[in-house]
């Protein structure tokens, strides 16, 4: 089954878009909504969590303070990815995260889910 590409779209409270961006893009803050522990070498991210579970994902496309874009090593759709784009209105200065992500048919939903609960304790956790 071919997975299809799924974008959700969340507001953020107004803020600096630098915080945001470090909150999506390096391990440390990363670290605070996404994943247990994160690391990174060169482009290749590796997010743990518990005591077992780790997945390797390599940075495919980033334009600072805009996007980041990651695609799963284990993953064998090579045009699936994840990506975190912020988008900034800087006449409303309204602050939205769009989330873009593959997923099979049938798992659509799970995906939405699980991203709405990352989001929102992302959200919580940074004051977002």
């Amino acid at each position: 089954m071919e997975k299809e590409k799924i974008r959700m779209e969340y507001m953020l409270k107004a803020g600096s878009p630098n915080i945001v961006w470090s909150i999506i893009s390096t391990p440390t803050g990363l670290e605070t909504w996404f994943a247990d522990k994160v690391s990174v070498k060169d482009k290749t991210y590796t997010f743990q969590w518990g005591k077992t579970e780790k997945r390797e994902a390599e940075v495919t496309n980033i334009r600072s303070n805009s996007f980041i874009r990651f695609h799963w090593l284990d993953d064998e759709e090579k045009r699936s990815y994840f990506e975190l784009r912020l988008i900034y209105n800087e006449l409303t200065e309204d602050m939205m995260l769009e989330v873009t992500d593959w997923a099979e048919p049938d798992e659509i939903e799970d995906m939405r889910g699980l991203w709405d609960s990352e989001i929102e304790k992302m959200k919580r956790v940074s004051g977002l």
